[in-house]
């Protein structure tokens, strides 16, 4: 195995462990001596691969919204239709956050302690999976919606996707797939029939 592969998966290894501190205990009350613990690694093998706190914090986010993005326009383009785009997309994400709840929860909680030069390129991310999802809804709805109004559909889309990390329990009744259509058919219903009044 060449030694870059060694690195990134020893990387990951610490990633993961951290994710879960970060997410159930905080970013700002996780000490490096505690992710290298969690990491089943020294400290000083922590610190090989990691200078700082932030630099694990960076490497959780940024790697986990290249996951996101990993050929989801590539995938997008081989559905035929609108309707089943969206719906991909909302179905994606939701499968995305069952299997990396942690990093998932890191994400909407602790982006803002990056450093600015981090979180500009974090930002550079999550700005190319909303423009995505902006293009998805504008040829969903099938017309030209105010930059305003566009950008408010996405983010009540991303509110209802991300707000379930407070309630939804994967092993409960309720699957993803199930979960996934709710979200798509009260999502749709509802801007459809807001579209409808706002062109009548």
């Amino acid at each position: 195995m060449a030694k870059s592969s060694t690195e990134h998966i020893k990387k990951i290894r610490i990633g993961r462990a951290a994710a879960k501190l970060f997410s159930e205990t905080g970013y700002l009350d996780t000490s490096m001596s505690e992710i290298a613990s969690a990491a089943r690694m020294s400290k000083g093998g922590v610190f090989h691969y990691f200078s700082a706190k932030d630099e694990v914090l960076c490497f959780i986010l940024c790697n986990y919204m290249d996951l996101v993005l990993e050929r989801l326009e590539e995938d997008l383009e081989k559905i035929g239709d609108s309707f089943s785009r969206l719906q991909f997309f909302i179905s994606r994400h939701i499968e995305l956050y069952e299997k990396n709840a942690a990093e998932s929860r890191t994400l909407l909680h602790e982006a803002h302690n990056l450093p600015p030069k981090h979180f500009k390129i974090l930002a550079e991310k999550e700005k190319k999976y909303f423009q995505v999802l902006a293009n998805l809804l504008l040829d969903y709805l099938g017309g030209s919606i105010p930059k305003a109004r566009l950008t408010a559909m996405a983010f009540t889309l991303f509110g209802m996707c991300n707000w379930i990390y407070q309630w939804y329990d994967p092993k409960g009744t309720l699957t993803p797939k199930e979960l996934s259509e709710m979200i798509f058919g009260i999502f749709s219903a509802g801007v459809n029939s807001y579209e409808q009044s706002k062109r009548a």
